[in-house]
């Protein structure tokens, strides 16, 4: 069953509330750039977004070159292609909650 996706006011709404993040895939997704110090300071924070992922039940997609890590969020079954829903707000807020 499909997710629902948020719609123009509920995606605005959640750049408002997450100005780091912005759109990305035309608007099916959000990311962001996350820099440290260090790779032991990046991989620390993807040990703890892995949890947090984890306990939600959605996962994001991540790149990781040394003391940068890129999340994308998106909800794969959200609508008919994919996009953003309620799942990405939420691991977006908890994820920002941990920087």
């Amino acid at each position: 069953m499909p997710v629902p996706e948020l719609d123009a006011a509920e995606i605005a709404q959640l750049l408002a509330d997450h100005p780091q993040w912005s759109l990305a895939r035309e608007g099916k997704a959000i990311t962001r750039t996350f820099q440290f110090r260090d790779f032991s300071e990046a991989w620390g924070f993807m040990s703890r977004v892995a949890l947090l992922a984890e306990a939600q039940d959605h996962h994001p997609e991540w790149f990781n070159v040394y003391a940068k890590v890129e999340v994308t969020l998106t909800t794969h079954d959200a609508g008919d292609v994919g996009g953003l829903s309620a799942r990405d707000a939420r691991l977006a807020r908890s994820i920002d909650g941990i920087v």
